[in-house]
């Protein structure tokens, strides 16, 4: 992500009258998430936008926490403030359970080591995305002072959640692992406990029941005390082994894959994917005709584990055609965009209606900025190199 995209980002997810000061936080928080190597770039910038770590939000007050089980409930504790929100009742499935007294009914989905517990609560996968929420428990911790970040597209919106760093691997059904380059995004509970989701996108869809191998090598987070400082990121890092199998079933309700095929320019619109809580628009531009293989990404990571797809086929010499989506309900609200990548853009529902929707494919990342800030009916709409409304609800 160029700088110019992460200010125009910086510019509508924080207060508008941020001062530049502010922005260039943020923009060093990007920096020290590379050094640090706990999560992808893409990811690192999109936190980077949104952690504010300034005043005006308050923090949680461990004196009002409520005494009631939390493990087996999280996605109804959090399912309204995180980035994909909505209604997971009946969706996804519940792994553990505690009671009043804080018993587990099974140990298989919690593991100890450097003195935190991690504890699988709820798991739903749509088939493109895996949710799963987590109880994270140390008693050496202080989780008070996690900044939260803004979730919702703008200020006003007045959502906000707290975010917890986790490096690692992950794998689906024995598949080839994949670096973690997520955060769980949730709540802080009291001093030593935080409960919150983590979203895993999957390369390729899957249907009925699998298992999820999870592999934690890091857990960390930051500290609203040490904004100022020089390192912003992970002030609080823990090391260790948390590693955990889990399995999900495929909960195909309400999700459905539109096949578009639509080839303007460079790129084409192959198909969207809408589900209760997201949008998925796929695309091919010519730098994805050609795939990395494992060897071919395990020599470019050992150099610099942070690479991004678009630099190592910049590495090798391949050619690299980003494209930037933008997309609007028949209301004309934009959904919220949280991560764009090679042939994948994903945008949160967050509870908008998606009868229609319109997609807008730009090759250009000053028209793409300029008709996020202005709207559905920008002048630069017509620039886009693809435009296409989509009847969801027929």
């Amino acid at each position: 992500m160029t700088d110019e995209k992460l200010n125009q980002i910086l510019k509508q997810a924080l207060a508008p009258e941020i001062s530049d000061r502010e922005i260039q936080v943020h923009r060093r928080r990007k920096g020290k998430m590379k050094k640090f190597g706990k999560i992808g770039k893409a990811v690192a910038a999109a936190i980077a936008a949104a952690v504010i770590g300034i005043g005006g939000l308050g923090y949680f007050n461990p004196a009002l926490a409520a005494k009631l089980p939390v493990i087996g409930k999280i996605f109804e504790k959090i399912e309204d403030e995180v980035t994909y929100s909505g209604d997971y009742t009946d969706k996804g499935t519940v792994l553990t359970n505690e009671d009043h007294a804080g018993n587990l009914d099974t140990s298989d989905y919690s593991v100890s080591d450097k003195g935190i517990t991690v504890t699988a609560s709820e798991v739903y996968c749509d088939g493109y995305s895996i949710f799963l929420t987590v109880n994270i428990e140390a008693e050496d911790a202080d989780f008070t002072h996690i900044p939260e970040h803004y979730t919702g597209m703008n200020v006003a919106d007045n959502r906000t959640a707290a975010g917890f760093y986790i490096s690692g691997t992950w794998s689906i059904n024995g598949n080839s692992p994949q670096l973690l380059e997520n955060t769980f995004e949730g709540e802080v509970i009291d001093s030593h406990t935080f409960a919150g989701m983590l979203k895993l996108n999957l390369a390729e869809s899957v249907s009925g029941s699998g298992e999820l191998n999870l592999n934690v090598d890091g857990l960390g987070y930051d500290d609203d005390r040490m904004l100022d400082s020089e390192e912003i990121s992970a002030s609080h890092w823990t090391d260790g082994n948390w590693n955990i199998a889990l399995p999900f079933e495929v909960n195909g309700m309400d999700v459905k894959t539109i096949e578009v095929g639509e080839k303007a320019g460079n790129i084409t619109l192959d198909n969207i994917v809408v589900s209760p809580y997201q949008v998925i628009v796929h695309t091919t531009t010519p730098g994805e005709q050609r795939e990395l293989t494992d060897d071919m990404r395990e020599k470019l990571l050992s150099k610099d584990p942070d690479l991004t797809d678009a630099e190592m086929f910049e590495m090798i010499g391949w050619s690299y055609e980003p494209c930037y989506t933008i997309v609007f309900n028949q209301d004309g609200e934009i959904l919220h965009p949280d991560m764009e990548m090679a042939g994948w853009a994903g945008f949160a529902v967050q509870g908008k209606e998606t009868d229609t929707l319109y997609i807008f494919i730009f090759d250009n990342l000053d028209d793409w900025a300029q008709m996020e800030n202005e709207g559905m009916n920008s002048s630069v709409a017509d620039k886009a190199v693809i435009a296409k409304e989509i009847h969801v609800k027929m």
